[in-house]
């Protein structure tokens, strides 16, 4: 993370110059600029979650509004492609009644006790928006002594953010768990997107590494009143959640049964994973890091299931005897499994041409419109058409493919 007590320094003169023709208020003199030390902590507090945006329709034909996508020239706008902007990525407070192993916030843990105001959260963000640093915010926050408290205090900041500064940025609000419905239903309101991570595929490896939270009532139930309460708020970008990677031991079809759940029975929009690293003075801190690959390869069968709509039968094909994924192309063991042979791209279905390592939907759905026209004859077409390399061994041209590679033995 960039050193943000330094920009929201370097931001006040900007902010403090702005005038009324942006969307916000003149700052009173009686409003607290935070502690820089206090920004370095909740933002350094965020360590665990990962986050992406989405496109947002959420708009404004108000000129005047604050990073609103009718108005140019003050930051990038969003657009429907999903283009990812910078969020000013913050924890409310570091303070939290809950005991979870992997984190330096939990109960126990912490140094010190720190805390937003939401006029000093509201100020700040608006600092590094006028500083032309972020374009939106990212709210997330220990529990505090009661997390319906600390959830009013967060939508304080942000009803400041959207109804006294015209805010019309990108805003992903953590929902904390066990929060009241109601302060869940105004979160949205205000909000392209919520989440709440679910952090382990089951109630008894939450139990492992998070024994105070109830997994049921504390965060199921309140990924229900999401999915729900869509019908009636509208959530532009949709709910997602996120899981702890190996901090209780599971195995990797574990962990994607229950991302099958979450789809399924959550309306989840996607999720993200973060492998387990070790904190000093956590009550994890004994246990070993988990690697880096393993996270990226429950992103790729993530993506099979999401994108390439892939079953879970043929899904399941990637994990190995213990339920565990190899560190390689869990498309490569689906591909061995679903495919008998070398696939003729000049005759081959979508539904074969997509299981081929290295041809994405979109690479998929380009051959098929260009053999209506000619016959695909060399790799050189296929590269023209967004194939990648690795899809050759795979494929067969002119009646020859190539037997150097064992493709269909494990």
């Amino acid at each position: 993370m960039v050193a943000l007590e330094k920009l929201i320094r370097l931001s006040q003169g900007c902010y403090d110059k702005a005038g009324p023709d942006i969307g916000q208020r003149p700052p009173d003199e009686e409003d607290p600029w935070p502690d820089e030390g206090k920004v370095r902590a909740l933002g350094l507090g965020t360590r665990h979650d990962v986050c992406a945006s989405s496109a947002s329709p959420r708009g404004s034909d108000d000129i005047s509004a604050a990073a609103s996508v009718a108005r140019s020239g003050i930051c990038h706008a969003f657009t429907h492609s999903g283009r990812c902007v910078s969020l000013f990525k913050t924890l409310y407070t570091n303070r939290c009644f809950h005991q979870c192993g992997y984190c330096s916030n939990a109960s126990g843990c912490r140094e010190r006790d720190l805390s937003y105001t939401p006029q000093e959260l509201a100020r700040a963000t608006m600092a590094l928006y006028q500083g032309n640093y972020v374009e939106g915010l990212f709210l997330s926050s220990g529990l505090g002594r009661d997390q319906d408290h600390v959830m009013e205090e967060m939508l304080e900041a942000v009803r400041l953010l959207r109804n006294v500064y015209s805010f019309k940025g990108y805003i992903h609000f953590k929902i904390l768990p066990g929060a009241a419905r109601h302060l869940i239903e105004e979160a949205m309101s205000y909000s392209d997107r919520v989440s709440i991570n679910v952090e382990a595929a089951s109630a008894s490896l939450l139990d492992e590494i998070s024994p105070s939270k109830d997994y049921e009532r504390d965060i199921l139930q309140r990924q229900r009143y999401i999915r729900d309460l869509q019908d009636k708020v509208p959530l532009p970008a949709g709910q997602t959640t996120q899981y702890v990677v190996g901090g209780a031991g599971e195995a990797d079809l574990e962990i994607f049964q229950s991302l099958v759940r979450e789809y399924r029975e959550m309306g989840i929009r996607r999720a993200y994973f973060s492998s387990f690293s070790p904190l000093p003075n956590t009550h994890l801190a004994d246990l070993p890091s988990q690697p880096g690959w393993r996270e990226a390869r429950l992103y790729q069968v993530d993506w099979l299931y999401r994108v390439y709509r892939f079953s879970v039968k043929e899904i399941e094909a990637a994990f190995d005897q213990n339920g565990f994924l190899r560190d390689q192309d869990p498309k490569v063991a689906v591909a061995r499994s679903a495919l008998d042979g070398p696939v003729d791209p000049n005759q081959a279905s979508y539904a074969e041409l997509i299981r081929v390592p290295g041809i994405g939907p979109r690479g998929a759905k380009r051959i098929l419109s260009l053999r209506k026209s000619c016959t695909i004859k060399s790799a050189a077409q296929l590269a023209s058409l967004g194939v990648r390399r690795a899809a050759l061994s795979y494929l067969k041209l002119n009646g020859w493919a190539p037997t150097t590679l064992d493709r269909w033995c494990r």
